[in-house]
């Protein structure tokens, strides 16, 4: 299998879709724009250090990032020498093992991708499955028991150089100020082999689900189990937990786990509504939050920004979550946020002209007549009125912010339901 994982097809593969992730340096400083040239200088060295089962790889770096609900979340970045490697062997790894992971696992997967999960949900909610009971892994990349991992990993692969390798990725230790503290458990989050690891640890939970006959979604450490009664969560609440907490060697969170209906949880992002025929798919309160903090972040109109990095920024953000977002069924919510965004704009605008003079030169060249444009260029309004008033709605309209190089959600969404 080292001969697989040294391939140079599988080599160049690897060094591509590392160069195309970016992303940051690890503990050396090494940034991705010099992996193609250090790997060229120092191949000869590697590939045996590799083969001999030698290489000895370097401790991530830790990086700490906000969860939306509170808290910080522990990311370890490796090298980019490292995530080059473990890219390798990731690639190796999946033609085993994916072909036998469960049906109702779609994390991190090929071909499938979070909107098949809430899809799948819709679909048991349809069937009358309509009480959920939430399983939340508490810190489970911090979690996984290396030497279950490991025996679970020697099932299949019986090259022993690259199953030593796999084990001094899970032990190399991470660097938090300076220091190399050792990791005795867990995969640590942020490098290309974490996902499947984890996928390989959670597909015992997938086949002790299906084993029991259970309706299920799970994508990553996100589970869902849908069910008929609440009587019958509270049972699979209890014995879920006990599977995992005993047999995995995990924990959950019993704070964030619970047994309630479908369209009052989230999931990856999204909730539905309580139609028994037809749920739709919605967006969840949470994720409207955040994407409102992250406008009125760009927009907001104490940052000295001009208008056309403030569009700019829009659009990079927003075109993104659009399209994670589409999936949605109640599209009036771009139509809102559209017609949010520009208000937003239009207060950053006037802001922008200050001067009573400026404003009034402004409407003016816009096509108010004078004496409307002296009455709305004087007026002792505050920004957030006068962005809403009928004479910035007439003169901004959504021609005008088309014009800046604004790009509509409404425009996108409804693209996108098209090609699907």
């Amino acid at each position: 299998m080292m001969e697989s994982l040294l391939s140079q097809e599988n080599l160049i593969t690897a060094l591509k879709r590392v160069e195309a992730n970016k992303g940051s340096h690890g503990v050396d400083g090494m940034s991705v724009k010099e992996i193609r040239t250090h790997i060229l200088q120092n191949w000869h060295i590697l590939r045996e250090q590799l083969e001999k089962g030698a290489y000895e790889p370097s401790p991530v770096r830790r990086v700490e990032i906000p969860k939306p609900n509170g808290g910080t979340r522990f990311l370890g970045i490796p090298t980019v020498i490292d995530r080059f490697i473990q890219q390798a062997i990731t690639q190796v790894l999946t033609p085993i093992f994916d072909p036998m992971f469960s049906e109702q696992s779609y994390g991190f997967r090929p071909k499938r991708r979070g909107h098949d999960a809430v899809r799948k949900a819709r679909r048991f909610m349809q069937e009358g499955y309509r009480i959920v009971v939430d399983i939340d892994l508490e810190k489970f990349f911090d979690r996984v028991h290396h030497d279950r991992l490991m025996a679970k990993l020697a099932e299949r692969i019986p090259d022993k150089t690259l199953l030593k390798l796999i084990r001094k990725y899970l032990q190399s230790g991470v660097m938090v100020n300076g220091l190399v503290k050792p990791t005795t458990e867990g995969a640590p989050q942020g490098g290309p082999l974490s996902p499947i690891l984890s996928n390989i640890v959670l597909d015992e939970l997938d086949k002790e689900l299906e084993k029991r006959n259970l309706r299920f979604v799970r994508y990553a450490d996100d589970c869902n189990i849908y069910v008929k009664t609440w009587k019958s969560g509270l049972r699979v609440k209890r014995s879920v937990t006990e599977f995992i907490e005993n047999k995995l060697k995990l924990k959950v969170n019993q704070e964030k786990s619970a047994i309630d209906r479908p369209w009052k949880r989230k999931f990856l992002g999204f909730t539905f509504s309580w139609d028994k025929k037809n749920p739709k798919v919605r967006i969840s309160k949470v994720s409207m939050q955040r994407v409102k903090a992250k406008i009125r972040e760009i927009t907001s109109r104490r940052s000295p920004v001009a208008m056309e990095m403030r569009i700019k920024k829009l659009n990079q953000y927003l075109t993104g979550w659009c399209g994670y977002y589409a999936l949605i069924d109640t599209p009036t919510i771009f139509r809102e946020l559209d017609e949010w965004i520009r208000r937003r704009l239009r207060m950053c605008l006037w802001k922008q002209w200050k001067k009573p003079k400026t404003k009034v030169r402004k409407l003016t060249g816009l096509g108010i007549p004078r004496e409307k444009a002296y009455e709305w260029g004087n007026s002792r309004k505050k920004y957030w009125r006068i962005a809403c008033s009928p004479i910035l709605h007439r003169t901004m309209n959504n021609k005008f912010w088309s014009n800046q190089g604004l790009r509509s959600l409404m425009d996108r969404y409804k693209y996108l339901r098209n090609m699907t």
